[in-house]
């Protein structure tokens, strides 16, 4: 956690700013770099009966850092992604709930490890 999903951004692009990007996250969020996941779906846009170029959008999925985190941590991703040659990117976030998220089965604010 934090994990990216991004969708219209060829997957050379994001390879060639990944390890910086998420070496900048990592400082931003106050984590490990192996906290997060970088995942590209490969995606068919349809719009008007016609296959078209998906917008370049990444989802964050998190739990919530506040909004001076959430803020830097989307002004990284959108820096990163226009500097891997896309000109336009929306960063959206879904935020999770210790309570709602489970690890082997175990809720996160349980208390056990």
């Amino acid at each position: 956690m934090p994990q990216l999903t991004v969708r219209g951004i060829a997957v050379e692009r994001l390879v060639s700013v990944s390890k910086p990007m998420v070496e900048e996250l990592a400082a931003v969020c106050g984590c490990g770099k192996d906290n997060f996941t970088i995942d590209r779906l490969a995606t068919t846009s349809v719009f008007e009966g016609k296959t078209t170029e998906t917008y370049p959008f990444v989802e964050v999925a998190w739990f919530e850092r506040g909004r001076d985190v959430r803020d830097r941590v989307a002004e990284t991703i959108t820096r990163f992604v226009r500097q891997a040659g896309v000109p336009e990117v929306e960063v959206a976030f879904k935020e999770y709930s210790e309570a709602a998220y489970y690890i082997n089965g175990i809720a996160c604010d349980s208390g056990e490890s």
